[in-house]
């Protein structure tokens, strides 16, 4: 099967635009620990610096590991809420998707960087949220992320503002696999 090229990742971001937005928020609400409206992310289990949920919306069942940054710089700026995840949607056919979404728009057309102990990683971005630039390289980042101990994203912001977030790894493999498991 052939990977799909930039503009198609591109669409697809903006049709799964209005899904991630849930996602985070819901994210943001299990993490705080606040109560959703109507629906809410279900807590699967916590392993060390990331998390397992799962969440039942109207497309279906969501399962996702997701963590907060570590470190936020520059510190002198509101970053708003932060979140690393890797989605599982099965009604989608999506399997450990890695995204970030950060409280603010990224600049128009400008990529992300993901670094693995040294080894980087590319991502388009659209809004808030950035996806690995090339489908085939989203298991490669997995693997990398597995058999980590940071990784770094770095971006401009819509201001220009250069930002960096660091994210421990420890428990990602943990969340993962608890993730999956929830999604079966």
């Amino acid at each position: 099967m052939r990977a799909p090229n930039v503009e198609q990742r591109k669409r697809s971001g903006l049709e799964k635009m209005q899904a991630r937005i849930l996602i985070t928020a819901i994210m943001a609400l299990g993490i705080s620990g606040a109560a959703a409206h109507a629906q809410s992310a279900n807590l699967v289990k916590q392993n060390r610096d990331w998390g397992a949920y799962t969440f039942s919306g109207q497309n279906g069942k969501i399962c996702y590991a997701v963590s907060k940054p570590t470190q936020l710089l520059p510190t002198d700026r509101n970053h708003g809420d932060v979140f690393f995840f890797v989605s599982t949607r099965p009604n989608e056919q999506v399997n450990n998707e890695p995204s970030v979404i950060v409280g603010y728009n990224f600049r128009e057309g400008s990529t992300v960087t993901a670094n693995v102990d040294g080894t980087t990683f590319t991502m388009f971005t659209k809004g808030d949220g950035a996806w690995v630039q090339n489908a085939a390289e989203e298991q490669r980042l997995i693997n990398a992320m597995k058999a980590g101990r940071e990784m770094t994203i770095s971006g401009v912001s819509g201001r220009g503002t250069q930002t960096t977030y660091k994210f421990s790894l420890s428990g990602i493999t943990a969340s993962i696999n608890d993730a999956n498991a929830a999604c079966r």
